[in-house]
Parts: C-alpha cells; sequence; structure tokens
C-alpha cells in the first residue's frame, strides 16, 4: 500500500496545486465583475473538483446527514478537526448554507485561491497572538454571520490532530460567535479518517482511507446555558469519533 503512495502522490499533489492556480484568476474576475454571490459559486465550484482529486488517492469523502438544518437562519458548524482535508468537503457539501471559515491570519497571504478566498469570502482572519485582534475580528465576523444568515465553520481543538484523537475543546471563539447569533443553531459534525492521508507525515500520503463526516441534530443556541451548549456539542461530536 505504501509503494502506491508514492506513486500516487505526486499525481495527487499535482492536480491538488493545480486546481488551486487555475481557479485563483477565476476567483478574482468573478468577484470583481459580478460581486460575491458570483464569486461564491466559483469557490463552490472548485472545492467540488478539490473533493473529487481526492479520488486520486483513492478517498472518496462521505456526508452522512440525516438532519434537516434549519433554512434562513445563522448556522454555526462545529467539528472536529484532522487535516487540510477537512475544509472543501465542508465547503461543498454544505454550500447551501454559504459557509464561512475561521481561519488563521497566517492563510490570507501566499497559497493561491485560499488565500483570495479568506480575505475576500467572508472569513474571520485571526491573530492567535493578537487577543485584541482576534475578539475584534470575531465580533465583526459574527455580526456578518448573523445579519446574511450565513454559516459560520469553526474548529475549536485549533489545531489538527495528527492522529485522530480529539483534542480538548477552546471555548473563546464559539463564545464570541453564539453570543452574536442567539437566534441560530449549531450544527456538531463529526469528521472521521481524514487524519490517515497524514498518516506517513507530509510524503508520502495515505490512500484508500475513506472519509467520513457525520452531520448532527442542530441546537438551538439560546435554547440552553453556554456551558451546556459546549458540554453537549463537544459531547456529541467526540462520542462519533472512530
Amino acid at each position: 500500500m505504501k509503494i502506491l503512495s508514492y506513486i500516487l502522490s505526486p499525481i495527487f499533489a499535482i492536480t491538488f496545486i493545480l486546481l488551486l492556480v487555475v481557479f485563483h484568476p477565476f476567483q478574482w474576475l468573478s468577484f470583481n465583475l459580478f460581486g460575491s454571490k458570483s464569486h461564491e459559486k466559483v469557490v463552490a465550484l472548485l472545492n467540488f473538483f478539490l473533493v473529487k482529486s481526492m479520488l486520486i488517492l483513492g478517498v472518496p469523502i462521505y456526508v452522512k446527514n440525516e438532519q434537516e438544518l434549519p433554512n434562513n437562519v445563522p448556522l454555526i458548524f462545529v467539528s472536529n478537526h484532522q487535516s487540510t482535508f477537512d475544509i472543501p468537503p465542508i465547503g461543498w457539501f454544505f454550500r447551501k448554507h454559504h459557509p464561512k471559515f475561521v481561519a488563521k491570519i497566517e492563510l490570507a497571504k501566499g497559497f493561491p485561491s485560499v488565500s483570495y478566498n479568506l480575505r475576500k469570502g467572508g472569513a474571520a482572519l485571526i491573530n492567535r497572538k493578537d487577543p485584541k485582534q482576534s475578539i475584534s475580528e470575531l465580533i465583526n465576523f459574527s455580526k456578518r454571520i448573523n445579519k446574511n444568515k450565513w454559516g459560520a465553520v469553526i474548529f475549536p481543538e485549533g489545531t489538527r490532530s495528527r492522529n485522530g484523537k480529539p483534542k480538548r475543546f477552546a471555548t473563546s471563539g464559539l463564545k464570541v460567535i453564539t453570543k452574536f447569533n442567539k437566534d441560530g443553531y449549531i450544527v456538531p459534525l463529526t469528521i472521521n479518517n481524514s487524519w490517515k492521508i497524514f498518516r506517513y507525515g507530509k510524503f508520502p500520503l495515505g490512500v484508500g482511507s475513506p472519509i467520513t463526516i457525520t452531520t448532527h441534530k442542530p441546537i438551538k443556541i439560546d435554547s440552553m446555558s453556554f456551558d451546556e451548549l459546549i458540554e453537549k456539542t463537544e459531547s456529541v461530536i467526540k462520542e462519533h469519533i472512530i
């Protein structure tokens, strides 16, 4: 299997990077000529192709969603975090809810397509070394989410789990977002197996381990105290991690 990884990894890497490079000017054109809605459609299409590119590694992505997610209200997608490849599937499969990510500010420059989308697409760009900037950015982000009835996406673990084992959830970012979106819902998501892509390190990439994203029952934000909300959200996510 590892020999196959050495063969397929360069093919996947070239394809993945090429998609990011090719879609970058399309993002620029769509945003500057036709506005944010057009840009959002281009980003969704990019995410579709990024998800399909995973098949080169023999890694299909399945979303188990037996829930009926509310419409026309803010949704906060809260998920465990196992790899970089958690992001395109959320962007694609939940595109109807206009997912906007909370991301570290370092990603705002130097990455084709990714950086442009984060800067122009409504994301929150957090400087972890500057608490004042982080809080201010999260407040503005939370207000945008509420005004536009978008979906916010946050990974409370902060950093990726290298072996699939969940880390303790940090609550400060989520607390700010929920404060300004009392009329919305938290949607817990559990991601399984995406860490296996990096089980050998950065190269070669792991092959043949399907990724699953499980959607859990939405929780009305104002239905309980924040501490209860966090406890329930973290519990349902982690109990479904394989």
